[in-house]
């Protein structure tokens, strides 16, 4: 199943010259409501199967103005995203989940800005793509309830020295509890602290 979704992954950066598909070309407007983006996804698929190399700068700004950057030369492979999710929500790079996804595994990688940060601009950023409102929060609760987050930041005092002070992800994703969400989120349009709230205070399985 991962080695489909990869190569769907691969068929997007290997059609140079194609018209981009609607959702992508709204998405390079500024006056978007969700932010918009400046560049494309271009990559080069490296021997392990798994690991795809950025050739191009991504630029994601929110709609808050703040700059999300997915250089030249990084590395990605939707690891962010809990990979069980992938069967049900759509693969990382799948369509218009793929410029998200690619900044979120960056973000994560980098880790110099907090988690909650980095999921509410995954969020956005998915919005902005075209993802639906109840997919894109039924991404959000299962990444703030099931995300591996970190405690501190690089590049600032204290920083994290190696994954010891990663927050591992101890709660495996229940596909049950994801579609109980999902179908609360279409019923009650919550907003994202009340997505927040509801996962915090879920039980532990």
């Amino acid at each position: 199943m991962r080695k489909i979704y990869f190569l769907l992954a691969l068929a997007f950066t290997a059609c140079g010259g194609h018209q981009p598909p609607a959702w992508d070309a709204a998405a390079v407007r500024p006056k978007h409501p969700w932010g918009y983006y400046s560049g494309q996804v271009e990559t080069r698929w490296e021997n392990d199967g798994r690991h795809m190399t950025l050739l191009s700068e991504l630029r994601y700004i929110d709609p808050d103005g703040v700059v999300w950057i997915a250089p030249a030369g990084a590395v990605v492979d939707g690891a962010s995203i809990p990979r069980v999710l992938w069967s049900f929500m759509g693969g990382p790079f799948d369509g218009k989940y793929r410029n998200a996804s690619v900044l979120h595994d960056v973000a994560y990688d980098q880790k110099t800005r907090p988690w909650k940060e980095c999921d509410r601009m995954f969020y956005n950023a998915m919005r902005c793509s075209g993802v639906s409102p109840t997919e894109a929060k039924t991404m959000y609760y299962a990444l703030y309830r099931h995300g591996r987050h970190w405690k501190q930041l690089r590049g600032v005092a204290g920083a994290i020295a190696s994954d010891e002070q990663t927050v591992p992800r101890a709660l495996p994703v229940s596909e049950e509890e994801i579609e109980e969400t999902r179908s609360w989120i279409e019923n009650a349009n919550p907003s994202l602290s009340q997505i927040e709230a509801r996962a915090a205070a879920a039980p532990s399985q």
